[in-house]
C-alpha cells in the first residue's frame, strides 16, 4: 500500500535547493571531486546507499520472489566475441558531432533538442508566456556565446520544431545532419560550427590477461549472461517452461557528454529480467488475468509520428485486445513495472509508457515501450520493456553450436513426410576419410525441396554433386550405393524451438532520481529547508529517536527501543542533540525519515511514547509495543498513517522550533 502524503508547496519546483540538500546530506556526490571531478561518474553517500538498497530490496521482492524468478549475477568483463554476436560492437552507438577547432563532443540529438527547447522558450517569453528554467551546471564556467533572446516564432515554426522534438529519437545520423544544417545549431557554449555527425560506440574496451590476446569490454547490459546462462537455468528450473531470469549488477556506457547528474552517467546499476516464453502460444501469461484492469498512460508510436505527445489512458487488457501492446506477456510486465513504481512512490501523475518508434527500436527489439517519469529535465526513460523475439538465444547458438533451445513434449504427436538421406558409412568413411564429417554435415543441411531434386537426379544419372565449402574444389560427387534418397513419415512426440524473450530493464539510479524529485517539496515558512516524503519501505531511515532533553533517565528507553527497532530490521537513529525537537525533526525530514519517537517524562512515568509522522507532522501516544507494531505495519507498506491515526490516541505538543 503506498504512504500517502500531504499536499506540497514550494511550486514551482526548485531544483537547485533539492541540488543543495543532496549535496549536504550526501545522498550523492561527484566522484573524485577534490581532482577536479569525472563528468558521468557519481558515488553515493550513506543516505544514497541505504536508498539505492531499499528500492532493489523492494524490486527483489516485487519481482523476483513474487514472480519466482531464478537470480543470477555473471561478470561485467565480457570477451569481444560475445558482443560481437550480440550486435553490440557494431550496433550500440549514438551520434557524435566535434567541434574542429574547440575539441568539444556533443550527442547530435541533444544538441538539435538543446537548441529548438531553447528557441521554443524564447517564443514563449515573447508572448509573455510563464516558462521554467532549464538545466544549467552551475560549476561549469560560461563560454562566450550567442546570447539568447526571446523571439517570438511563427506558429507554423513553433509547430514544426514541436513536431521535430516529438519525433526527437526516431531520427538517423543524417537526418540529425540535416536538421542542424536547417537550423543553423552551432556549439551551444562558443556558437563554433561542428562537424557532421559520426557513430560512437559506446561500450569501454579493454584485454583481458597480460597483452591484447584476449579483447574486451566492460558490459553495457547484464542481459548476455542471463543468455549465455540459459541452458543451465533451463535445466535448473527442471525443464519447465516459461521462466524466468533476473540480474542485479553494474553495467558501464561511455556516455559522450553526460549531463544532468545520475541521469546520464558512465557507470550505473541495472536490475534487468530475461522472460522466456513459448512463442507457439501466442506469448500468453499465467497471471494476465491478475493485472488487466490496471491502467496505464500510453503514448503509442503513431502518435509520435504525428509530432504529438498526447497519452491514452486505457487499461492493459484493452490495449492487449487491440494489439497495441503486442502480447499478455509484455501487457503483464508493463502493469507490474508500474505497480513497482507506484510502490517505491513516483508520482503517479508523472509517469508514462512510451512505445519505441521503428528507427530507434533496439536491433534486437521486436516491440518495445519506456516506462517514462516526468521530472524537471523532462521525460526520463527510466525503464524499457523489450520483447527480443528469440535474436538473443539464437545468434549464440548460431554462433558456438550450443543448442540453446527447449525440447518440449507434444500433446499429440506430429506426423512429418520428408525426403531422408541414409549414407553407408563403411563406404563413405573411406572415401572422405578426414572431410568425412564435414561432408556428412553438409548433407544434413540440405532443405527439403533441393533432397527431392537430388533423389530424382540419382536415379536417373546414378550419382549426385553437392555444395560442400572447403572439401575439393568446393563440390562433392555421392554415387548410388554410398547415399540413398527415399521419402519416408516420420513421427514428431517433442518439439524443439528456441523461447522468445520478453526483457524488462530497469536504470536504477535514474529511477531513484526521480523518485527523490517526485518526494521532494518544502513547508510553508520553511521554504530554505526541503523535506523528502520517501514512503516508509524504502526510505534510508526509518525512525528517529528523539529524548525530550538530555536527562538519563530517558537512556534506558532509548536504548531499548533502538534494540527492538534492529530486531525487527528496522533502521533508526538517535538524535539527543541540543538543538529543539523540531529542529532535529526537520534536520531527518530532509534525510526522508518518514517515523519519529520522542521519549518524554511520560515515558519514564508508563512506557508510552509519542510517534510522529514526517509529512503531516501529527502524532499519537500509546505503549511501545502498540507503536512498535504500528511502525512495523508502516514499513511493511501494509498501514498506512491514517490507518495508524485512526486507531491509536491522537497527540499534541512538543514540537517546537
Amino acid at each position: 500500500m503506498a504512504h500517502q502524503t500531504t499536499t506540497r508547496v514550494g511550486e514551482p519546483f526548485d531544483r537547485t535547493l533539492m541540488e543543495q540538500l543532496m549535496k549536504r546530506r550526501m545522498f550523492y556526490t561527484p566522484s573524485f571531486e577534490i581532482y577536479g571531478g569525472v563528468k558521468g561518474l557519481y558515488d553515493y553517500g550513506p543516505a544514497g546507499c541505504a536508498l539505492q538498497a531499499n528500492i532493489v530490496d523492494l524490486w527483489r521482492k516485487h519481482f523476483i520472489l513474487e514472480e519466482d524468478m531464478l537470480e543470477v549475477d555473471c561478470t561485467s568483463l565480457t570477451p569481444h566475441e560475445v558482443l560481437k554476436t550480440s550486435g553490440h560492437v557494431d550496433k550500440f552507438a549514438d551520434w557524435m558531432c566535434k567541434d574542429p577547432k574547440t575539441g568539444d563532443f556533443f550527442r547530435a540529438d541533444h544538441l538539435v533538442e538543446g537548441a529548438l527547447e531553447a528557441r521554443l522558450k524564447g517564443d514563449k517569453e515573447a508572448r509573455g508566456q510563464k516558462v521554467e528554467e532549464k538545466e544549467e551546471d552551475p560549476k561549469k564556467k560560461k563560454k562566450k556565446g550567442p546570447k539568447s533572446t526571446a523571439v517570438k516564432l511563427e506558429d507554423t515554426v513553433v509547430q514544426e520544431y514541436e513536431e521535430v522534438l516529438a519525433k526527437i529519437d526516431n531520427y538517423s545520423g543524417d537526418e540529425l545532419a540535416l536538421l542542424i544544417q536547417k537550423y543553423g545549431i552551432k556549439n551551444p557554449e562558443t556558437g563554433g560550427d561542428l562537424e557532421p555527425p559520426t557513430s560512437f560506440n559506446l561500450m569501454f574496451q579493454t584485454t583481458i590477461g597480460p597483452g591484447s590476446a584476449l579483447p574486451g569490454y566492460l558490459r553495457p547490459e547484464t542481459a548476455q549472461g542471463q543468455f549465455l546462462n540459459f541452458a543451465k537455468l533451463l535445466e535448473f528450473n527442471q525443464q519447465s517452461m516459461p521462466f524466468a531470469s533476473a540480474s542485479i549488477g553494474k553495467s558501464f556506457r561511455n556516455e559522450i557528454s553526460p549531463r544532468s547528474g545520475l541521469l546520464r552517467v558512465r557507470e550505473f546499476l541495472m536490475a534487468e529480467i530475461e522472460h522466456f516464453v513459448d512463442p507457439q502460444g501466442g506469448k500468453k501469461h499465467p497471471r494476465f488475468d491478475d493485472v488487466k484492469h490496471i491502467e496505464l498512460a500510453l503514448l503509442n508510436r503513431d502518435t509520435q509520428l504525428e509530432g504529438k505527445t498526447t497519452v491514452d489512458r486505457i487499461s492493459i487488457g484493452k490495449a492487449v485486445e487491440t494489439k497495441l501492446v503486442d502480447n499478455e506477456t509484455l501487457g503483464y510486465f508493463l502493469a507490474r513495472i508500474h505497480l513497482f513504481l507506484n510502490k517505491i512512490g513516483v508520482d503517479p501523475n508523472k509517469v508514462r509508457f512510451r512505445q519505441h518508434m521503428a528507427n530507434e527500436m533496439a536491433h534486437y527489439a521486436a516491440d518495445c515501450w519506456d516506462a517514462e517519469l516526468l521530472t524537471s529535465y523532462g521525460w526520463i526513460e527510466c525503464v524499457g520493456c523489450a520483447d527480443r523475439s528469440a535474436y538473443d538465444l539464437s545468434v549464440h547458438m548460431k554462433k558456438t553450436s550450443q543448442p540453446l533451445m527447449v525440447r518440449a513434449i507434444r500433446k499429440e504427436p506430429l506426423k512429418v513426410e520428408e525426403w531422408q538421406i541414409d549414407i553407408d558409412k563403411k563406404k563413405f568413411g573411406p572415401l572422405f576419410k578426414k572431410d568425412a564429417k564435414t561432408v556428412e554435415t553438409a548433407i544434413e543441411q540440405l532443405s527439403q525441396d533441393l533432397r527431392e531434386k537430388l533423389n530424382l537426379d540419382l536415379q536417373k544419372e546414378g550419382k549426385i554433386e553437392i555444395d560442400v565449402p572447403g572439401v575439393g574444389g568446393g563440390k562433392v560427387e555421392l554415387q548410388k550405393g554410398v547415399v540413398e534418397i527415399e521419402r519416408r513419415t516420420r513421427v514428431e512426440n517433442t518439439r524443439e524451438y528456441i523461447p522468445n524473450v520478453i526483457e524488462p530493464s530497469f536504470g536504477i539510479g535514474r529511477i531513484l532520481y526521480s523518485l527523490i524529485e517526485h518526494c521532494f517539496w518544502t513547508r510553508k515558512g520553511d521554504e530554505a529547508r526541503g523535506v523528502l516524503s520517501f514512503p516508509p519501505p524504502i526510505a534510508p531511515t526509518k525512525v528517529l529517536l528523539v529524548p525530550l532533553s538530555s536527562s538519563p533517565y530517558f537512556h534506558p528507553h532509548l536504548q531499548s527501543l533502538s534494540r527492538k527497532l534492529r530486531t525487527l530490521a528496522i533502521s533508526c537513529r538517535v538524535d539527543d542533540s541540543s538543538a529543539s525537537i523540531g529542529k532535529r525533526y526537520a534536520r531527518n525530514d530532509e534525510l526522508g525519515t518518514p517515523l519519529g519517537i520522542t521519549v518524554d517524562f511520560q515515558t519514564v512515568k508508563d512506557s508510552t511514547v509519542t510517534l510522529r509522522d514526517r509529512d503531516s507532522t501529527s502524532q499519537v501516544r500509546s505503549s511501545e509495543d502498540e507503536i512498535l507494531k504500528a511502525i512495523k505495519g508502516l514499513v511493511e507498506g501494509v498501514e498506512t498513517w491514517d490507518d495508524v491515526r485512526n486507531r491509536l490516541p491522537a497527540f499534541e505538543g512538543q514540537e517546537v522550533d
